[in-house]
């Protein structure tokens, strides 16, 4: 069944998330919005644009009524403490990894005061750790690549974190607004765990901690 126009404008907005934050806030110009979607998805009916109008108004209303909150989030975020480590590296491995002997080689890392978490995906494994500990890991589980120079961001956060929605999303358009890759991501309760290039850490600072 072919989308009406109401449904495609929604999808568009989804799909750009600053329009969508900027469209909840209520600081967008309807008619400009309705020119821009027009003009992407190559609508040119006077009555579809009409349309597009009508959607974008009343998306607007189901976002103000929605959950997130913004505040909420940034109330969280102020009571979180930041740490973090450089001389970091992330390591991709084919399954099928030996549990048994990485188990072991976490336990050593641990023991000598390092740091060694890892992903389960269905065909990959990524470990991340420090780089002194890159060469004896790839040794052990040759890997299909690597990266260094990268850094730690860690956010501690207080235990209402579990229960604010949004925070994730907000802290991911964070990194995307200031240009900022996150190379990977984990999460543990209240610790929130982003991997980023190293030459970022002065600016993923001043935006997590404008403070």
């Amino acid at each position: 069944m072919e989308k009406t126009t109401a449904e495609l404008t929604v999808e568009y907005i989804k799909e750009h998330p600053h329009i969508k934050h900027c469209l909840q806030k209520g600081i967008l110009n309807y008619s400009s919005l309705s020119r821009l979607i027009a003009k992407d998805l190559g609508i040119e009916k006077s009555s579809s644009k009409e349309a597009i109008l009508v959607a974008s108004r009343r998306f607007q209303e189901k976002l103000r009524s929605e959950s997130f909150s913004e505040t909420k989030v940034r109330q969280v975020l102020e009571r979180s403490e930041l740490e973090i480590r450089n001389k970091i590296a992330v390591l991709i491995l084919k399954k099928p990894v030996d549990v048994v002997k990485l188990t072991g080689f976490e336990k050593d890392i641990r023991q000598e005061g390092g740091l060694l978490f890892s992903l389960d995906g269905s065909d990959h494994l990524t470990l991340i750790s420090q780089e002194r500990n890159l060469e004896r890991i790839a040794k052990a589980f040759p890997a299909l690549k690597h990266h260094r120079g990268l850094a730690l961001v860690t956010l501690k956060s207080p235990a209402e974190i579990e229960s604010t929605p949004g925070v994730v999303s907000f802290l991911t358009a964070l990194f995307a607004e200031n240009g900022v890759n996150i190379i990977e991501f984990l999460s543990c309760w209240r610790d929130t765990l982003f991997v980023i290039e190293a030459k970022h850490v002065a600016k993923a600072h001043g935006f997590l901690n404008p403070s």
